[in-house]
């Protein structure tokens, strides 16, 4: 595992404001992500946990500044990007990219698939119409895609098809970081198996990283070196993978394992499964999960919790399970 630091977030926070100005009693204060740190390696995949609401996308999105972060540092190849103009922040942005969720909502539907590999190259290049049309002709042959689907448009490709033209241009302007946002989660399972099988691939053979959002924490077992898991908007626990997914020490981790499906008819039933996300007004000042902690005790109600180191795991829980 590469010890060089590519990407390093230091107290990422975002807040929404909703309402109208001239109405202040109507307005609505809501902080999608809160103090968020991490750090990723070149070559290293950080998988992102949590259930829908966690603040996982917002959280992807804020890194590449897709969406501004309200608070917080993030230095990428030792530049801290949010103090970057949008032209210089636009030089930097071929080496970071993002595989969405929504494919059919991420590819213009107007747009044949040729056009859309070709937009990236055109944008940031020089090269020639002939050089561009080799490079998306190699990136079609490492995504497993042929030639023949460039004439056509997004709704005549399949599901696993438009997701592996969506990785393609991701790749397209050879990047150092991929924020790949619940790549395979509308895919069935054998898709789901090749699209992860590729991303491996590509990952040694690039020697990418990889931001991998998911709340399946099978395909995360599979995929990331490192996992951190969110809940309400901030990191409730990180860790070596194999070992988090073994030995939970935070109570949410151990929920959302206990509440993956089994096949196993003696598996008892969970009996603290994880509940969505609620707003609210003591989020700051309390631990957020304490309302569903079996665990809780008076002061998780009244101080909250810092993410601490405990013999190489994070965990920010008073009474760890571990």
């Amino acid at each position: 595992m590469p010890n060089d630091t590519l990407l390093s977030v230091r107290n990422l926070s975002k807040r929404y404001t909703t309402g109208s100005r001239f109405r202040p009693s109507g307005r609505r204060v809501t902080d999608a992500v809160t103090d968020v740190s991490l750090n990723l390696a070149i070559g290293e995949t950080l998988g992102i946990v949590g259930e829908s609401g966690s603040g996982k996308s917002t959280l992807g999105r804020c890194i590449l500044r897709l969406t501004e972060p309200t608070t917080g540092q993030i230095h990428f190849e030792g530049t801290d990007l949010v103090t970057l103009s949008a032209r210089s922040l636009r030089a930097i942005r071929p080496r970071l990219q993002m595989v969405f969720q929504n494919t059919a909502g991420a590819l213009n539907p107007r747009r044949r698939i040729g056009d859309l590999l070709a937009e990236p190259l055109r944008i940031h290049t020089r090269k020639s119409t002939s050089e561009m049309t080799a490079e998306i002709h190699r990136l079609l042959g490492k995504v497993g895609l042929k030639p023949d689907l460039l004439s056509r448009l997004p709704h005549q490709l399949s599901g696993g098809q438009r997701q592996r033209i969506g990785l393609a241009r991701a790749l397209m302007l050879s990047p150092r970081l991929i924020i790949a946002d619940e790549a395979v989660s509308a895919l069935d399972v054998s898709v789901q198996a090749q699209v992860i099988n590729l991303f491996l691939d590509l990952q040694e053979s690039e020697r990418l990283a990889c931001i991998f959002i998911s709340h399946d924490l099978r395909v995360i077992r599979q995929v990331a070196h490192r996992t951190a898991v969110m809940y309400a908007g901030s990191i409730v626990e990180t860790g070596e993978t194999l070992s988090l997914l073994a030995e939970p020490a935070h109570p949410y981790t151990a929920a959302l394992l206990a509440a993956v499906p089994s096949t196993d008819p003696t598996k008892p039933k969970p009996k603290h499964p994880p509940a969505p996300n609620e707003a609210r007004a003591d989020a700051q000042t309390s631990c957020p999960f304490h309302p569903r902690c079996p665990r809780a005790v008076a002061p998780c109600r009244t101080q909250r919790p810092p993410l601490t180191d405990r013999q190489g795991r994070a965990v920010a829980c008073f009474f760890p399970l571990t």
